[in-house]
């Protein structure tokens, strides 16, 4: 389908495998190594299977489907943390986003610290920085424990500060994965109404979430994965209809 938006992600016939290493028993190795199986005890989880689609500026994006479906690794791959094992992933502009709680933060700095650290990662400079550094405080709610080594915040603290510095990044492509559920209520509508914002000022948006409801208010359009293949990119009500129908 030919689309005149920018292409801001492409993934072309991405394929990804981690290597799973068993913890057993002595009995158990016995048996493993009397069968013919490997010595090191492992085995070959793909976590993607030849997958494919392209995501253009403006669009919000879901990507649904069941716990090891592959949705995470997409994120992970987009974002640059790892590299497709087959195929390649195409990204333009400044991606920012939250993939693991406290991912990027340092635990012996402050909370001050650690937004400048971010931010100079995330592509800002120190007056940009500088000069949105209230805003990011403000939005995350834990001016009281700014200048408070992070390593001392809850998991909720962590995601507050980093949501707030990712989104004051001003990201070409923005990368939400479940993480928002360590969140409390008042906290997660917020997040939502800023992704709204996102959206309506003509970002990128990748989400993964097991919330149907909030990806529905969030994304315009599904991409439905099932053990590491892709099986329907279609609307998202559409989408959302189609993985409720499927056997978890």
């Amino acid at each position: 389908m030919d689309d005149s938006r920018l292409l801001m992600a492409r993934l072309a016939n991405v394929t990804k495998a981690f290597d799973l290493r068993h913890t057993r028993s002595i009995k158990e190795y016995v048996v493993w190594l009397a069968t013919g199986r490997k010595g090191d005890f492992s085995e070959t989880f793909n976590a993607l299977d030849d997958v494919s689609f392209d995501i253009h500026q403006g669009e919000s994006v879901a990507l649904l489907g069941f716990n090891g479906s592959g949705k995470s690794t997409t994120l992970k791959l987009v974002s640059g943390v790892l590299l497709p094992d087959e195929g390649s992933v195409q990204v333009r502009g400044r991606v920012a986003g939250l993939i693991e709680v406290g991912a990027g933060m340092h635990p012996d700095l402050t909370g001050r610290e650690n937004v400048y650290l971010n931010a100079a990662i995330l592509g800002l400079d120190e007056a940009e920085v500088d000069d949105r550094f209230d805003s990011i405080v403000e939005f995350s709610g834990i001016e009281k424990f700014i200048d408070t080594e992070v390593k001392f915040y809850s998991s909720g603290m962590y995601m507050r500060l980093a949501f707030s510095i990712a989104v004051h990044s001003n990201p070409d492509l923005f990368l939400v994965d479940e993480v928002l559920a360590v969140g409390d209520e008042p906290f997660q509508r917020k997040c939502i109404d800023k992704m709204l914002e996102l959206r309506a000022s003509g970002q990128t948006l990748m989400v993964v979430s097991h919330d149907l409801d909030l990806i529905k208010t969030v994304c315009e359009r599904g991409i439905v994965l099932r053990n590491g293949q892709l099986l329907l990119d279609a609307d998202i009500n559409e989408a959302v209809d189609y993985l409720r129908a499927l056997d978890g």
